[in-house]
């Protein structure tokens, strides 16, 4: 399980405390949850202070050459989530020149945007599916109708986005078996500060559905 989008080093703590998988940090300008890079290094920091496993994933949108050091390693990230529309060939271009592990977003409007996504296998390590709105990147919490996945079985890791809460993650988990989830605004009491109750609750749901 990943929660994207915070802000707050206090909350990074708590939220790694409580034993999620990754934490999401957004480096896309025009997005509400903003960081910008001189701040990342003490989200990440405060994240790793929460103990456990969990790993830093830092989201970007096309980013440009001039861009790159900041992505690379040694900023407290482990993964840089492409949430823009990356090609193939420019994904693999970032694969060989980061040095650290690479997720692709596809933003879903329609069933055959889904046949995209046999052509990034081998060349990111995991895909993340999230709902497409006009003008807007992710953390908008609409859903991918769930008729349209099921049966979705890529030949690498994917992580579901939209939508993901404490509500609606048992019956996402059980008809649509991804392996991982992303959650954002529904776990969310204003743009970048979560809920902490709710984020429990979700990751409640989470182990329950993987021991059921």
């Amino acid at each position: 399980m990943k929660v994207c989008g915070l802000r707050e080093p206090a909350q990074a703590t708590a939220i790694a405390a409580l034993g999620v998988d990754a934490i999401g940090v957004i480096a896309v300008p025009s997005s509400p949850r903003f960081v910008p890079a001189a701040q990342r290094p003490d989200l990440f920091a405060a994240m790793a202070a929460g103990g456990g496993d969990c790993f830093g994933v830092l989201v970007v949108a096309d980013p440009s050459d001039d861009r790159l050091e900041e992505l690379g390693a040694g900023r407290g990230h482990a993964v840089v989530q492409l949430h823009g529309n990356e090609s193939v060939e420019r994904c693999r271009e970032l694969a060989q020149g980061l040095g650290v592990r690479l997720w692709k977003a596809l933003r879903v409007r329609s069933p055959e945007d889904l046949e995209a996504a046999a052509a990034y296998a081998g060349v990111v390590e995991a895909l993340l599916l999230d709902a497409w709105q006009p003008g807007q990147l992710g953390g908008t919490g609409h859903r991918i109708p769930t008729a349209w996945l099921e049966g979705f079985r890529p030949a690498f890791p994917w992580w579901l986005a939209g939508g993901v809460s404490p509500e609606t993650a048992s019956e996402l988990l059980v008809r649509l078996q991804p392996d991982g989830l992303d959650a954002s605004s529904a776990l969310e009491d204003r743009p970048g500060v979560k809920n902490l109750a709710r984020v429990a609750a979700l990751l409640e749901v989470v182990r329950g559905s993987a021991t059921g």
